[in-house]
């Protein structure tokens, strides 16, 4: 019976427990949302039960994020007098808002300062950590000196959390008082050498953010720092990561050598057999045969550091993977490099914002190294539920390896940018970007002749369509098409005058219009210009105002080689002959009058050329137009051809040849900034020079100008493991052997020599890194025992020696005496 009554007490007390816990639970859910007055909020924070006050502190703190401080700020007092609360979660609270509002009470925040202090001292070293974050972050310079203890406190510390918050709090102080720099230095050089990861990832954080100039510092933890980025957090990669730029940048320079490429494989059986049957024949071989290849010569602290980035090409932090290819661009070679471009890749199955920024660096690595990225062409297709800011680098990403692609994949892309240009139901945007690529791909060098027909034909092919921004864009990328080589092209100039009546666009006409006048007299025998320019005066005025721009330079272009193959000379000199005949044939007939026949005469005379009639009528007709810019234009085309002796002139500014016009990538503006940074993602929206606080990458330090690579010799096994054994050293020592290193250096201390020395004379060194205290302590026995054994020795010496010295004075007064007793005889 006793058991069954027991076991329903202890049922009523969970059931009660169950209720009791709901209702607080549904009491939070309920109020928590709800603004409490002050006073009410006061009664919370005053209370003596540890519930009320953490309510009102939970209340506070989401008052203090959803509103600005002033509300806030009245409870100043109430808060902080539970900072010296024994409960965890209420410090916690106290600590969190005395962060955001001790700049607004700087004086109320001290008085907490030494209740801070305490809480150093603490047993829990979370609370220890914690309050170190506070007292770094109570931004009063007064205060720093405190701060500055506190740090020194926490870098000695037995618990990594401590020492993680000590060197996150060192450029806090720094940024308080500037003064105390040199110790923070001390403390930092301190952290930086700690074995622990959790805790060097935070003093480079530091290191970067107070002193990054301060390499000297890094020098001995070099390659310890390299062994732990594989097991820091992701701050702490990224953070080591980008030093390792300044670092390798500053401190190894970029050596490059030229070796001879064979042009033929190796491994193929026909070269072998070409080979003569002397050495001579064999070896002699023609310079055509060999190319110079320039290869990098990496360093081998250099190569440390890159073959460490391999692992974290697996990290789920994206932010990784990019610093890690961002530093395979920078510091190391293709072959590094490409074994980037997988995890890269894989980023475009992120969401959509982490995929943009993926995009902008695949893009960046890319327009180096466009090779890299072929096989990967699948993922560059465009999707329909792609947005804009997506499908534009995709697009971009298939002309740029449009040219190192094979003859097959060169087709697919040609046929995946065609059914995009083809207007539609589609984004008016997108056909624009995809008549833009295809110039692209047909603008690169490396594209054969045919490649560049077919997407002159898929260009050709929007001529006729109704969609007036299409025929645009495809005649702009056909003007710099047949800019490029234009003898091939003189029937496609032909063919584009024909299709001018069905073009609308203003920007279409335009373009056709300076095609005809730019290359319609390339061929003397077939120029079509005065025929066109005939046909464009009769709707002159019906015009826009950019084909009205371009009808009055073709008139102009068309004068000037009217000019050129008449010369006034030429002009003057027959115009007596026909008017003779004229008069010759109209006297034989009869019936005219001198008069009448001298006026016809003069007024056949007066009647000026086709050409120039035509001329003279455009420059007319643009004098009552509405248009500042035309009639301006054509004021200088008739003083430029007013008189014959600045025809030479004219043909120069009207004939000359243009350059060739270059579509580059649309991301070549980018193309400076660095990787990883925002400025590349922003572009020229950020600025000439970036967004503020836009860093350059340092350039490579000249070879001979580095520092001594000696300084990054390990110091964690006494400073005497060379380059090639120190790598694998860097363990977390245990307790009984940091005991074992303790005591060895005692007594290296004693016998006055260093821990360097013993392991050079075979005591100190790996042998004696491996033995147990029992053998110390043994080894210890033995030394004594020798101890005790030279001190009987010493002292059987000494005996001897003083037995000695009374037989020596019992030898000289004998002979003292020997002597008197001569003299007192003589």
């Amino acid at each position: 019976m006793e058991s069954i009554s027991r076991i329903s007490s202890l049922l009523e007390t969970a059931r009660d427990l169950t209720l009791e816990a709901a209702r607080d639970a549904s009491y939070v859910r309920k109020t928590s949302t709800r603004v409490l007055p002050q006073a009410q909020l006061k009664k919370l924070l005053d209370s003596r039960s540890e519930r009320d006050v953490l309510e009102g502190l939970r209340r506070v703190i989401t008052m203090s994020y959803r509103q600005p401080p002033s509300v806030t700020l009245p409870l100043f007092t109430s808060v902080i007098k539970n900072i010296a609360s024994p409960s965890l979660p209420i410090k916690k609270l106290v600590y969190i808002y005395l962060l955001q509002h001790a700049e607004h009470e700087p004086d109320t925040a001290l008085l907490s300062i030494n209740t801070i202090q305490k809480s150093l001292t603490d047993s829990n070293p979370q609370l220890r950590a914690l309050a170190l974050r506070v007292m770094s972050g109570i931004r009063v310079p007064v205060i720093s000196q405190i701060v500055s203890l506190g740090i020194k406190r926490g870098v000695g510390d037995m618990s990594p959390y401590v020492r993680r918050a000590a060197a996150l709090a060192i450029p806090k102080c720094y940024g308080l008082d500037p003064s105390t720099e040199p110790q923070l230095q001390e403390y930092l050089s301190t952290l930086l050498g700690d074995k622990q990861y959790f805790v060097t990832g935070a003093a480079v954080a530091a290191f970067l953010e107070m002193c990054p100039e301060r390499l000297d510092l890094i020098h001995p933890h070099y390659r310890s720092l390299i062994r732990k980025l594989v097991d820091m957090d992701e701050w702490g990669q990224l953070a080591t990561l980008r030093l390792m730029m300044i670092y390798a940048r500053k401190c190894f320079p970029r050596r490059t050598k030229k070796v001879k490429k064979s042009k033929f494989d190796t491994n193929d059986k026909a070269t072998k057999t070409t080979k003569g049957f002397y050495d001579s024949d064999s070896d002699s071989s023609s310079p055509s045969d060999h190319e110079i290849e320039e290869i990098v010569l990496l360093d081998p602290d250099l190569e440390l550091l890159l073959k460490a980035c391999q692992p974290l090409l697996q990290s789920r932090n994206s932010a990784v993977i990019m610093a890690v290819a961002r530093t395979y661009l920078y510091l190391g070679t293709p072959t590094y490099l490409s074994t980037a471009i997988g995890p890269l890749i894989s980023l475009l199955r992120s969401a959509s914002d982490i995929q943009h920024i993926a995009l902008y660096h695949i893009v960046q690595v890319c327009l180096a190294h466009p090779e890299l990225f072929v096989n990967y062409y699948t993922h560059f297709l465009v999707r329909s539920i792609d947005a804009p800011h997506i499908w534009r680098l995709k697009l971009e990403l298939l002309t740029l390896i449009f040219p190192h692609a094979a003859p097959r994949l060169q087709s697919l892309i040609l046929a995946e940018l065609s059914h995009f240009s083809h207007s539609g139901s589609q984004d008016p945007g997108l056909v624009r970007e995809a008549v833009r690529a295809i110039g692209r791909c047909a603008q690169s060098s490396v594209t054969s002749s045919k490649t560049s027909a077919r997407c002159l034909h898929l260009l050709l092919a929007h001529i006729g369509s109704a969609d007036s921004h299409l025929v645009a864009e495809s005649l702009e990328v056909i003007r710099h098409l047949i800019q490029r080589n234009p003898e091939p092209h003189r029937t496609t100039v032909v063919r584009l005058a024909k299709h001018l009546d069905a073009a609308t666009s203003p920007q279409a006409r335009a373009s056709i219009i300076w095609l005809v006048g730019e290359f319609a007299g390339l061929d003397a025998e077939n120029n079509i210009a005065a025929d066109v320019l005939r046909i464009l005066a009769k709707g002159f005025a019906d015009e826009a105002e950019a084909a009205k721009l371009q009808i009055v330079l073709l008139a102009a272009k068309v004068y000037v080689h009217y000019l050129n193959a008449n010369p006034p000379a030429e002009r003057t000199k027959p115009a007596t002959t026909p008017s003779s005949t004229l008069l010759e044939r109209l006297q034989e007939e009869g019936g005219f009058q001198d008069s009448s026949l001298d006026a016809l005469v003069k007024q056949e005379e007066s009647k000026p050329h086709p050409i120039e009639a035509l001329y003279q009528y455009i420059l007319h007709l643009t004098r009552y137009d509405t248009s500042y810019d035309l009639r301006d234009r054509a004021r200088v085309y008739r003083a430029l051809l007013a008189t014959p002796s600045s025809t030479q002139l004219a043909s120069l500014l009207l004939l000359a040849p243009k350059p060739v016009p270059q579509i580059p990538s649309p991301s070549e503006t980018r193309k400076g900034y660095v990787l990883g940074s925002a400025s590349l993602v922003v572009g020229e929206e950020g600025g000439m020079g970036g967004l503020r606080g836009y860093e350059e990458l340092p350039s490579w330090v000249k070879e001979g100008e580095e520092p001594n690579p000696r300084l990054r010799e390990d110091i964690s096994a006494g400073g005497t493991s060379s380059s090639g054994a120190s790598y694998d050293s860097g363990r977390v020592l245990t307790a009984g052997e940091q005991l074992d290193r303790a005591v060895g250096a005692s007594r290296a201390q004693d016998l006055g020599t260093s821990p360097a020395t013993k392991s050079l004379n075979g005591v100190g060194g790996a042998s004696a890194r491996d033995k147990t205290l029992d053998e110390w302590l043994a080894e210890e026995d033995e030394e004594s025992e020798a101890e005790e054994t030279e001190s009987e020795e010493e002292s059987e010496e000494e005996s001897e020696e003083e037995e000695t010295e009374s037989e020596d004075e019992g030898e000289s007064d004998r002979l003292k005496k020997n002597d008197s007793e001569d003299e007192c005889g003589g």
